[in-house]
């Protein structure tokens, strides 16, 4: 599985991007996709995951950005909204053939968890 991120960017405190990371190779198996960001100096942070049951989100992050997926494009998205200086990091998707990965508390998730990760995209929130 090959992903890719586009998307990041700079933006003032209070604005909005959204992320989108394309899935190549075998998607088909691919069952918990998630978004996790590092912040320089910090370690990685899981923001949100999705699967076919439903979805989880970091608690910084709650109600102010949501993960989505078009399984026909094969895309990931993660619309961000009301950004703030504290959101900028380098943010990364990833992906697993874990069943059971996705169902977790996403704070009791590592970044090792997840087999594939992209290149990352960074997001800049100035204020």
């Amino acid at each position: 599985v090959e992903l890719t991120e586009s998307g990041g960017g700079e933006v003032q405190t209070g604005g909005s991007l959204r992320l989108s990371c394309k899935a190549s190779g075998d998607t088909e198996a691919t069952y918990c996709m998630g978004w996790f960001r590092r912040a320089a100096g910090k370690e990685y942070e899981g923001v949100a995951t999705i699967d076919s049951h439903g979805t989880t989100y970091a608690d910084s992050v709650k109600d102010r950005f949501t993960i989505s997926q078009d399984n026909a494009k094969n895309t990931l998205y993660l619309e961000m909204n009301e950004l703030k200086p504290d959101d900028s990091a380098m943010y990364y998707c990833a992906a697993d053939f874990s069943f059971s990965l996705c169902s977790r508390n996403i704070a009791a998730i590592e970044a090792a968890d997840f087999g594939y990760w992209g290149q990352g995209t960074q997001v800049t929130v100035y204020s």
